[in-house]
C-alpha cells in the first residue's frame, strides 16, 4: 500500500508532497498521532481498547496550560524553568491517574474495556470542559512552544521525542516479560492466568502506559498549537484505531508490532497531506479512513476464515 501511494501520489503531487516543505510538514504532524496510535496499540494488544485517549490528552494539556498561564513569576530564571517542568510532571501524573482508574476498572472490577474507557472518556471530558469552561487556553512560554514547533539540525523536536520513546517501547513489547504477558492476555487471558502470570497487574500496566502515551501526545498537541482545549483532536480516535489495525495489530488481541504501527502512520500521514494538497474535503478524507478501517478489519476476518478452512480441508484429506 505504501509503495502504491508513493508512486501514485508522486505522479500527482510529487514536487510538493516529497519536497522539503512537504516532508517537514509531515514530520511535524506525525508525532502527536503516533503517540495516540501507540496508546491505542497497547490495550488492543491485550484484547481491549482505550476510548479515553483523546480526553486524557486534552485534560493533561489543559492542566499544564492552566499552570503555565496562571503561575507566571516576575522573573524568567531558574524558578520559571522549574515551574514549567513541574507543570509537565503534574499533567502527566494526572494522565497516569486516569490510566490507573481504567486499569482498576478493567482488571479488578472486570468491567469490559469498551464500557470502562467509554465511561472515563465521558467523565474526563466533562471535567476538562468544566475546568476550562469550554475556553481555549493559550500563550505558553517559548520552551514549551519549542517542543511542538522547534527543530534540531532540521529535525522536529517532537519527532526526536517520538523516536526516543518508540525504540524502548518496541523493545518492551517484543522482548520483555511484561510485553509478552500483555500479548498472551490478548490471546487467552485464562490460560495466561493459569500459567502463573498476574494478569490483573499486567492489565493495570496496559492502561497506565496507554494513558501516559496519551499525555505525551497532549503535551505535543498543546505545544504545536500553542493552545489547549477540551475538544482538540476528537477525530484522532478513529485514526488511532485505524493506524493500529492497519499496522497489523490483531483487533482481538494477541499480536502486534510497533514497527507495523509506524509504517501505517506513514501511510495515513501521506494520505492526509496529499488530501490537503489535492484540495479534498476533510469529510472525504475521514470517509476514506473509515473505508480503509472496514477493509482492513474485514481482511483480518477473511484471512482467519481462509486459514481455518484450509486446516479443516487438510485434516479431512489426511483422514
Amino acid at each position: 500500500m505504501l509503495a502504491l501511494m508513493v508512486v501514485g501520489l508522486g505522479i500527482l503531487e510529487g514536487g510538493k508532497l516529497f519536497g522539503p516543505a512537504g516532508l517537514r510538514s509531515m514530520a511535524f504532524q506525525l508525532p502527536e498521532l503516533g503517540f495516540l496510535a501507540l496508546a491505542m496499540m497497547i490495550p488492543m494488544l491485550s484484547g481491549g481498547i482505550d476510548l479515553s485517549i483523546i480526553a486524557t490528552a486534552n485534560l493533561c494539556a489543559l492542566v499544564i496550560a492552566y499552570m503555565l498561564t496562571s503561575w507566571i513569576p516576575g522573573t524568567h530564571g531558574v524558578v520559571w524553568g522549574l515551574i514549567q517542568a513541574g507543570a509537565l510532571f503534574v499533567g502527566l501524573l494526572l494522565a497516569a491517574l486516569v490510566g490507573l482508574l481504567n486499569g482498576v476498572l478493567v482488571a479488578y472490577l472486570r468491567v469490559p474495556p469498551m464500557l470502562a474507557t467509554l465511561g472515563t472518556m465521558t467523565a474526563v471530558k466533562g471535567l476538562a470542559i468544566g475546568f476550562s469552561h469550554g475556553n481555549v487556553i493559550t500563550g505558553f512560554p517559548e520552551p514549551v512552544v519549542f517542543i511542538g514547533n522547534g527543530s534540531l539540525l532540521g529535525v522536529p523536536i517532537a519527532l526526536i521525542i517520538f523516536v526516543i520513546v518508540v525504540i524502548p517501547l518496541s523493545i518492551f513489547v517484543n522482548k520483555t516479560p511484561l510485553g509478552s504477558a500483555i500479548a498472551m492476555i490478548g490471546s487467552n487471558e485464562r490460560a495466561t492466568r493459569y500459567s502463573g502470570i498476574d494478569t490483573r497487574r499486567s492489565l493495570v500496566w496496559v492502561y497506565l502506559l496507554s494513558a501516559l502515551l496519551s499525555g505525551v501526545a497532549g503535551v505535543i498537541m498543546m505545544a504545536r498549537f500553542n493552545s489547549a482545549n477540551a475538544s482538540y483532536g476528537e477525530s484522532y480516535l478513529l485514526i488511532a484505531i485505524l493506524a493500529a489495525v492497519l499496522g497489523g495489530v490483531d483487533p482481538l488481541g494477541g499480536f502486534g508490532k510497533v514497527s507495523g504501527v509506524i509504517l501505517s502512520l506513514v501511510i495515513l500521514q501521506l494520505m492526509s497531506t496529499a488530501s490537503i494538497l489535492l484540495d479534498l474535503s476533510q469529510f472525504i478524507t475521514l470517509a476514506l479512513w473509515g473505508a480503509i478501517l472496514i477493509l482492513v478489519s474485514g481482511s483480518v476476518v477473511l484471512k482467519d476464515w481462509i486459514s481455518a478452512r484450509s486446516k479443516t480441508s487438510s485434516k479431512v484429506a489426511k483422514t
